[in-house]
């Protein structure tokens, strides 16, 4: 990748600081004790163990030959702004914002949030930098399939009631995801979501359909986990 384009368009990296700055030490007392870190990797561990929606996920990556490894692929960092977490497709690495998550239902989204957008990495070869509509079809599906736009969550921020609410959840926030990491006009950003959203609300692997609640997350990994059985078998 052109290195002088990627510091002009930026492509997000500013929200993740650390991103570009030296790693601390990971195993440093500031790192451990001082610091969000601790409370951060006790919150993923807990996500990845514990999560339906994140042991699906997991699963269907590592049958698609990308297993993923808690120390080389998840990094829990400090970000600027309110942003929540994001995925490095330079080093296939999901960041976690230490100093943003706070509560474990949080932190569970934010993970299947970007294990989507690892999956999508791993299973369609996405061109993150140069393909604007990849990036929509991916921000699409993790707002849709993430939980992001569950009823709960969106009573919690006070959106309810609409027509359609669900569709209209999923192409804000995917919308909002596109603006925070991109600099292109929200005229640009809508143009390109409607152009793809169809298609892409649409596809819902490896979750078959839409996980609409913790409920549904842990029926499709049970159902995940007995076709694996079924083919093993085979």
């Amino acid at each position: 990748m052109d290195q002088s384009k990627q510091q002009e368009d930026d492509y997000g990296y500013n929200l993740f600081p650390e991103r570009n700055a030296p790693k601390y030490k990971k195993d440093s007392i500031g790192a451990t004790l001082f610091t969000f870190n601790h409370k951060c990797q006790v919150m993923l561990h807990l996500a990845l163990e514990t999560s339906p929606y994140a042991k699906l996920l997991l699963g269907a990556m590592k049958n698609s030959g990308c297993q993923v490894f808690k120390d080389r692929h998840f990094s829990c960092e400090d970000c600027d702004g309110a942003v929540s977490g994001g995925f490095d497709a330079t080093s296939s690495q999901i960041v976690l914002c230490q100093n943003n998550i706070h509560q474990q239902a949080h932190m569970n989204r934010v993970v299947t949030h970007e294990l989507i957008h690892a999956f999508d990495h791993c299973r369609a070869h996405v061109d993150w930098f140069n393909n604007f509509k990849h990036l929509a079809c991916s921000e699409i599906r993790a707002a849709n399939l993430s939980g992001d736009c569950s009823f709960s969550n969106e009573l919690s921020r006070f959106n309810f009631g609409l027509k359609q609410h669900h569709q209209e959840c999923v192409r804000g926030r995917a919308l909002r995801s596109i603006l925070a990491v991109r600099k292109v006009s929200r005229e640009e950003a809508e143009k390109v979501v409607d152009e793809v959203f169809v298609s892409c609300f649409n596809d819902h692997a490896p979750f078959e359909r839409i996980p609409h609640s913790k409920k549904d997350a842990k029926f499709a990994n049970r159902h995940y986990e007995s076709r694996d059985r079924y083919y093993a078998n085979l």
